[in-house]
C-alpha cells in the first residue's frame, strides 16, 4: 500500500512538472510587441471617435434632432446594471456549456459588427466608388421606409424607419458582410480586432455624457466596479477568457515566433477604451465651445490616458496578475484635466458646460438676452436732461 501511495505521488509530481513546462512563458520582446500594439489600437478609436463626436454633435444641432444623452441618474445606475450583466454571464458560463452560449453571442455580434463597420467605412466607400463608377450611377437614390398612416386623417403619419442608400452603400454592406462571414468562419484575432475597433469608435462617437459632472459620476462608479470584480472575485477574468466575442482587443504574445497564427494573447477590454474615451470626447467638445486655438483639455486628458494605460500594463507584467485598468485610468483622465482647469480658471465653465442644454435653460437664456437687448435699446432712446434745465430747476427749488 505504501508503494502505491508513493507511486501515485510521483505521478502527480511528474504531471505537475509537465504542465508547468508546457505552460507558455512569453519573452520580453514578445510582450513588448503585443502590448505596444494593443496600446496603439486603443489610442486610435479615442482620437478618431472624439473628433467624429464633435461633427456628430454639430449635425444634431443643425438638424434639430433630439439627442440621447446620459443623465446623472443613468450614470449612477450604470455600474449596478453592468455588475448584474457581468455576474449573469458568469453564472451562465458556470451552468451551461460555453460553446452554446458563444454560438448565440457570435450571431448577435456578427450583426452588430457588420452594422458598426459599415457605419465607419461608408464615407470612405462613397469617395472611392464615386471615383470608380460612372457619374450616371449617382443620379438615383433608393429609400426604405416604414410608416403608419391614419385612415381618417390623411395628414397624420408616424414614421418608424427611414433609410436612404445608393450603390456605394450597397458595395459597403457587401464587403462588411463578407468580412463578417470570415469572422464567423475563422474567428481570427485580426477580424476580432477590426470589429472591436468599430465598436469602440462608434461608442466614443455616439455615446454622449451631457456634463462633466455626469462623466465624473460614471467614471467614479466604474472605478469601484472594476476594482471589486477584478480583485475581489474571479468573475471578470473568467468571463473575459470564456467570452468569444469582439468585446476586447487582443494581440499574440508569440507573434515573433508564430506570426499571425499566434495563440497566446494579451488583451484589453473595450470598456477600458470606450468609458474613458467618451469622457475625453466630452472634453474635446468643451474645448470646441471655448473657441480657442488649442484643445488643451482634450490633449491633457489623452496624454493622461496614455500614461495611465502604460502604468496598468507595467504593473500587470511586474506582478504577473490581471489589473483593473480603470483603477489607473479614472484618476488620470479626471484628475489631470480638472487640475489644469482649476489652474487656468476654467473649472466653473467646465462644470457649467452642457453638450445639449435643456429647452428650459435655452429659452430662459434667450429671454435673458432679449431683456438685455431691450434694456440697452431703452437706454439709447431715452433723452438726457440738459445742464441748463437742471440748473433752472435747482434755482426754482431754492
Amino acid at each position: 500500500a505504501a508503494d502505491d501511495v508513493i507511486a501515485q505521488v510521483n505521478e502527480t509530481l511528474q504531471e505537475a512538472v509537465k504542465n508547468e513546462t508546457a505552460k507558455f512563458h512569453p519573452t520580453p520582446a514578445g510582450q513588448a510587441v503585443a502590448y505596444t500594439s494593443i496600446m496603439l489600437m486603443a489610442f486610435f478609436p479615442i482620437v478618431f471617435g472624439s473628433f467624429k463626436s464633435v461633427t456628430h454633435q454639430r449635425k444634431q444641432k443643425e438638424s434639430g434632432e433630439k439627442p440621447e444623452t446620459m443623465t446623472r441618474k443613468d450614470a449612477a445606475m450604470f455600474p449596478v446594471i453592468a455588475s448584474g450583466a457581468l455576474f449573469g454571464l458568469y453564472i451562465f458560463f458556470k451552468l451551461f456549456s460555453k460553446e452554446y452560449i458563444n454560438l448565440l453571442l457570435t450571431g448577435y455580434f456578427f450583426l452588430l459588427g457588420v452594422l458598426a463597420l459599415a457605419h465607419i467605412l461608408s464615407p470612405s466607400f462613397s469617395r472611392v466608388m464615386r471615383c470608380l463608377l460612372p457619374s450616371h450611377f449617382y443620379h438615383w437614390e433608393y429609400r426604405i421606409s416604414f410608416q403608419r398612416w391614419s385612415t381618417t386623417q390623411s395628414d397624420e403619419c408616424e414614421e418608424y424607419f427611414d433609410y436612404r442608400f445608393s450603390y456605394d452603400d450597397v458595395a459597403c454592406w457587401i464587403c462588411c458582410c463578407l468580412f463578417g462571414v470570415w469572422y464567423l468562419w475563422k474567428k481570427h484575432w485580426v477580424a476580432n480586432n477590426l470589429f472591436g475597433l468599430a465598436f469602440a469608435i462608434n461608442g466614443v462617437e455616439l455615446l454622449h455624457i451631457n456634463t462633466v459632472a455626469t462623466g465624473c459620476i460614471l467614471l467614479g462608479g466604474l472605478f469601484v466596479y472594476d476594482i471589486f470584480w477584478v480583485f475581489g472575485t474571479d468573475v471578470m477574468v473568467t468571463v473575459a477568457k470564456s467570452f468569444e466575442a469582439p468585446i476586447k482587443l487582443v494581440f499574440p504574445q508569440d507573434f515573433l515566433e508564430s506570426g499571425f497564427g499566434g495563440s497566446h494573447f494579451a488583451m484589453l477590454g473595450l470598456g477600458d477604451i470606450v468609458i474613458p474615451g467618451i469622457f475625453i470626447a466630452l472634453l474635446l467638445r468643451f474645448d470646441s465651445s471655448l473657441n480657442r486655438q488649442r484643445n488643451l483639455y482634450f490633449v491633457s486628458s489623452f496624454v493622461a490616458y496614455v500614461l495611465g494605460l502604460a502604468l496598468t500594463i507595467f504593473i500587470m507584467i511586474y506582478f504577473n496578475h490581471a489589473q483593473p485598468a480603470l483603477l489607473y485610468l479614472v484618476p488620470a483622465c479626471t484628475g489631470v484635466p480638472l487640475s489644469i482647469a482649476l489652474i487656468m480658471g476654467d473649472i466653473t465653465a467646465m462644470f457649467k458646460y452642457e453638450d445639449h442644454p435643456s429647452e428650459e435653460k435655452t429659452s430662459s437664456a434667450d429671454e435673458q438676452q432679449e431683456l438685455e437687448r431691450e434694456g440697452n435699446d431703452v437706454q439709447k432712446t431715452t433723452p438726457k436732461a440738459s445742464p441748463v434745465s437742471t440748473k433752472k430747476n435747482t434755482r426754482k427749488d431754492k
